[in-house]
């Protein structure tokens, strides 16, 4: 299974900073040593053309030029740097070559990714770009291009973070074409919401059975409501009981279950899914890290079932 990481373009964050960077090189060489089956690769940057499918020209301009006013730059959470500037398309680019594995294989994923806080004019909540909305353009740009194509790709967007996908929801309001479902803490970031296709608000101290009730009927609301040919899947470990962000209490086991739950919906319909690690904020980061290594572990296992045949 294919994963894809830029942990080595390290943003220069101040000492201090809430933001935990570090994570990302410990998942991958987590990865390395305990997951044989996943094959890393080094993300490749994401194109202007491909940035430009969601997002102004003058915001990609502004982040590549290092003119981002500095109340945008506080909007975001990161100063701008040229190392920001080249993982923020580092990780679009990773979301990108994931979803060209997925189609391949039927799953593959990015190591960070999951930037959902970003509009299409500015960045937000440590979003830059938002590689779920530039990966479901151009999924459509390339099936639209193809001989015989019929009718727009559509996509599944579920959004598992304890945020809001404000940033996506607003991005594809009124888009028949992209289903946009996010479960997430009421009362928590982004406190102005973006309207979804199908939002489905948590209450602080929500647990395993509350939670995996919820997942369960917004899978099923989805599937009535929407016939995609394709999922992309943020599967936020900010959902679990040792986030400091969070505020709800999904242990170890509901965070397993959880994301069995979606890969298991995505292989028993035969629909590729490429799935990004989103937020996780632990106040023991380790622990952060080995909840998002089981959901590569659960995405390994049903990988081999893509390869072993349908059900």
């Amino acid at each position: 299974m294919h994963a894809y990481y830029a942990d080595h373009f390290v943003l220069p964050l101040p000492e201090g900073h809430r933001f935990p960077m570090a994570k990302y090189r410990m998942l991958r060489d987590a990865l390395a040593q305990e997951l044989p089956g996943v094959q890393l690769h080094e993300a490749p940057a994401a194109a202007t053309e491909d940035l430009a499918r969601v997002h102004t020209a003058e915001y990609i301009a502004h982040i590549a030029q290092g003119t981002l006013p500095p109340m945008a730059q506080r909007e975001i959470g990161f100063p701008w740097s040229e190392a920001m500037a080249e993982r923020a398309r580092r990780s679009v680019g990773g979301t990108l070559a994931a979803c060209e594995a997925a189609l391949r294989e039927g799953i593959a994923g990015n190591v960070a990714g999951g930037t959902h806080h970003a509009y299409a004019d500015k960045g937000g909540g440590f979003c830059v770009f938002n590689d779920i909305a530039v990966a479901a353009r151009a999924l459509q740009a390339q099936h639209a291009a193809r001989r015989g194509a019929r009718g727009p790709l559509q996509v599944a967007v579920i959004d598992l973070d304890v945020h809001q996908g404000n940033g996506t929801a607003r991005i594809f309001q009124g888009d028949d074409s992209v289903f946009t479902l996010s479960l997430h803490g009421a009362r928590n970031f982004p406190f102005r919401k973006e309207p979804s296709d199908l939002d489905v608000e948590l209450p602080d101290g929500c647990g395993d059975d509350e939670y995996l009730a919820c997942v369960e009927q917004a899978l099923l609301a989805l599937e009535l409501r929407f016939a995609p040919d394709f999922v992309l899947y943020l599967a936020g470990a900010d959902i679990h009981e040792g986030d400091r962000l969070g505020r709800l209490a999904v242990t170890d086991d509901g965070m397993e279950a959880r994301d069995r739950r979606v890969f298991d919906w995505a292989w028993r319909r035969g629909i590729p899914l490429a799935f990004t690690m989103a937020g996780g904020y632990g106040r023991d980061i380790a622990r952060t890290v080995q909840v998002q290594l089981t959901t590569w572990r659960v995405a390994l296992s049903y990988h081999a079932r893509w390869h072993n045949g349908r059900p």
